[in-house]
């Protein structure tokens, strides 16, 4: 954690304090037992798949966890049960900053990107249109009551969402309820989520 993290003087800087919210909830993830990280997992799944078979959506984006995320592993494997069609995100190849989405099956080849975090293999063959995602859930570092989310700080996902505010896709945030906060400062290029599931 860096001396930014421990820093308990106001500031009026909305960077900075975006920094001081990412550090802070990063802290309370990494403070969470096995146990608890276990049972939150497990009432993610049950509120997703509850939310998904609502909607009758057959292909829905999701994440692998890391640093402390909340696991969709358990969620991606009764998806799998079920039929539907599993997307996660990969960091567009040539379009810095965008995410494209690619199925996901017991087969797929997974490697690290630039963040360590592990995405499918670029094969255009397995590429999933915006137009055909129905749900796409998301990870977040914060979240508050009107539905802000605030991510890792690359912008990779707001940039995303922000080409299907027009479509009927919905994006749901998931957390763990640590992860919120009263009001996040907000930046003009934040976009809302239609709903966060709590673990």
């Amino acid at each position: 954690m860096t001396d930014s993290c421990l820093a308990t003087k106001p500031t009026r800087n909305i960077t900075q304090q975006r920094q001081q919210i990412r550090c802070q909830m990063r802290a309370k993830r990494q403070q969470l037992s096995a146990e608890q990280q276990q049972q939150a997992a497990e009432n993610i799944c049950r509120q997703a798949l509850a939310l998904i078979a609502q909607r009758n959506a057959k292909t829905v984006a999701l994440y692998l966890a890391f640093n402390g995320e909340i696991s969709t592993a358990l969620l991606i494997e009764k998806l799998w049960q079920a039929g539907k069609t599993v997307c996660l995100p990969r960091l567009h190849p040539f379009t810095a900053g965008h995410l494209l989405f690619f199925r996901y099956d017991r087969h797929s080849l997974l490697q690290p990107n630039q963040f360590a975090i592990p995405e499918p293999e670029l094969d255009l063959t397995r590429l999933v249109t915006k137009n055909e995602l129905e749900i796409i859930f998301t990870p977040l570092v914060a979240f508050d009551r009107q539905g802000n989310r605030l991510g890792m700080g690359g912008g990779f996902y707001d940039r995303t969402l922000q080409h299907l505010q027009r479509r009927n896709t919905i994006t749901v945030g998931l957390a763990h309820q640590c992860q919120q906060v009263e009001q996040l400062p907000i930046e003009h290029w934040d976009v809302p989520l239609n709903q966060i599931l709590v673990g």
